[in-house]
């Protein structure tokens, strides 16, 4: 029989709706792809030479399984330049992905019954990571209103002596929002470990973001080279930790992953060190798209309150057309031929909005909300119909 952990485990209904437009493609629809947050760039031309040049020169076998020092070096190098913080390479993990970095930071990290704080909505996968190792979610719910970011004073009435982390993640998946600085400050003086994921940190266009190793010691931050340097499928990321968990993640890496890829390793190298204009150019257009975006769906009757300034996403209301998200995601794929994610991927708070990516070109942007609008449209007059 099938174990507990797996049977429980949820789906990822983002990846459900893109392997039903899949199958409707290889069926001979054309499908608008607004639902996966997967940038449509090339990795920078530097990086790929980089990987080439690593598999030329033999960087073919297994590295120290916290990564190449080289790597961790040039990660510290990048957090200071940007935060003006100091990590030492003996504080990184580097893995294969940022997942596997947030399996071992709560194999590391968690006792069973154990409890992590996370917003709702939030990342559709985070509970999976908790639940598996034999933690337990405590969702809080973020409002629209609000920018999606939390309330201080609920997370305070939420803490408990099993509360082991606080979980954020800015700019964040799926709002596109980010926290502010006093709101880290206020989290990070909680008692807590603070757990940050920053694998959208480089896609922000208002604002700046910030790492909380700016306000504290006691945290964990994950990170990687997909987003940002649009490297999904080379699979790099890393884990940055107090030292005092690195020897027990270094037995997780160790026991389950070995070490991340060799040549890949090298390819982040020259990300970190040569991509810079490559990551500006890909902002400046994800930046167009985004203003597009928003506004054409604000005028097609989603509601955004506050406007998502991070990541490659905009979380718009969609109650006022549907109660369900799940059903409503389906429908407007099986009608207008556009893929959207339906919120209640990313947690019970999260039904009622749907998530759009704008990892998509200008053009398939605009014949994809198009569509949308037809479809919005045509759903007015059919409720009309029905009415009378």
């Amino acid at each position: 029989m099938v174990s507990e952990r797996t049977r429980e485990m949820t789906s990822f209904i983002v990846m459900d709706v893109l392997e039903k437009a899949y199958e409707m493609e290889r069926n001979g629809t054309r499908i608008i792809h607004l639902e996966v947050g997967e940038p449509d760039f090339d990795a920078p031309q530097c990086v790929k030479e980089a990987a080439v040049r690593a598999i030329h020169d033999g960087y073919t076998h297994y590295t120290h399984s916290l990564g190449m020092l080289e790597l961790r070096e040039a990660i510290c190098d990048y957090y200071y330049r940007s935060y003006k913080v100091n990590v030492e390479p003996d504080q990184i993990a580097v893995s294969s992905g940022s997942s596997p970095a947030i399996f071992m930071l709560f194999a590391a990290l968690l006792e069973a019954a154990d409890e992590v704080i996370i917003s709702d909505p939030h990342y559709a996968c985070y509970p999976n990571f908790i639940n598996f190792v034999n933690g337990r979610c405590v969702r809080i719910p973020v409002y629209e209103e609000d920018g999606f970011q939390f309330r201080p004073e609920v997370i305070r009435e939420n803490l408990s002596d099993r509360t082991k982390a606080i979980f954020i993640n800015s700019p964040s998946n799926p709002t596109g929002n980010l926290l502010s600085a006093e709101l880290m400050q206020a989290i990070a003086d909680m008692d807590p470990y603070v757990v940050s994921d920053e694998i959208y940190h480089g896609l922000v266009y208002e604002g700046h973001e910030r790492s909380i190793l700016e306000f504290t010691n006691r945290a964990f931050v994950i990170n990687g080279f997909s987003k940002q340097f649009a490297m999904t499928g080379l699979r790099l990321g890393y884990l940055i930790a107090p030292k005092e968990f690195m020897r027990a993640i270094q037995k997780v890496h160790q026991n389950f992953f070995i070490s991340a890829n060799a040549a890949i390793q090298r390819a982040g190298i020259a990300a970190l060190r040569y991509a810079q204009d490559d990551v500006f150019r890909m902002r400046s257009i994800y930046d167009e798209r985004r203003r597009y975006m928003i506004n054409r769906l604000r005028e097609i009757g989603f509601g955004i309150t506050v406007e998502p300034t991070g990541a490659f996403y905009v979380f718009a209301n969609a109650k006022r057309l549907s109660k369900d998200s799940y059903q409503l995601a389906f429908d407007i794929l099986e009608r207008a031929f556009v893929g959207v994610a339906p919120g209640i991927d990313f947690g019970p708070h999260g039904e009622g909005y749907l998530r759009f990516s704008y990892t998509n070109s200008l053009e398939n942007i605009k014949e994809g909300l198009d569509r949308l609008g037809k479809y919005v449209e045509q759903r007015g007059q059919d409720r009309f119909r029905t009415a009378n």
